[in-house]
């Protein structure tokens, strides 16, 4: 899946493509991506994360919720880049299915997330993403999504 010359985007250009923001936005580059097919993205698991705070005392580790997260918003970067006036429209989750956790994601870990679209029609996209760190997969997913027009002139 990955062997292309990169096509980096920058945390701005992601801003421009999917609506999160601190301290939701979990990706912090898409490191390279073949337009309509996959994407890969990245994200270093800071010990400074406030989520360690309760996640667990003593015992950190990243939820795996916000893995799968990020793996969707890693995917949605990719989908907004196909659609006309993305700063309009949202990506919403429809349906999440066969997620696996793996090992546990620790603070000072970087996380790569590799996004592979199965289906984009009309408004409804079906993609699978799985996260990596040091190479060693420790999560997956598939999601369907929906993607919605806002109201009053977007984001």
């Amino acid at each position: 899946m990955m062997n292309r010359t990169p096509n980096p985007l920058t945390q701005e250009q992601i801003k421009a493509l999917i609506p999160h923001r601190d301290p939701f936005l979990l990706v912090d580059k898409i490191l390279d991506f073949e337009p309509g097919e996959w994407i890969r993205g990245y994200r270093k698991i800071q010990s400074s994360d406030p989520i360690f705070k309760g996640h667990f005392p003593g015992r950190a580790i990243y939820p795996g919720v916000l893995i799968v997260e990020a793996m969707a918003q890693v995917g949605g970067c990719l989908l907004m880049q196909e659609i006309d006036d993305p700063k309009n429209k949202v990506i919403y989750f429809m349906s999440l299915d066969a997620i696996k956790f793996r090992k546990p994601v620790n603070p000072g870990d970087e996380l790569i997330m590799e996004v592979k679209v199965l289906s984009f029609r009309s408004r409804i996209s079906k993609m699978r993403g799985e996260a990596f760190v040091g190479g060693i997969k420790v999560a997956e997913a598939e999601f369907v999504s929906m993607l919605q027009s806002l109201p009053d002139g977007g984001i």
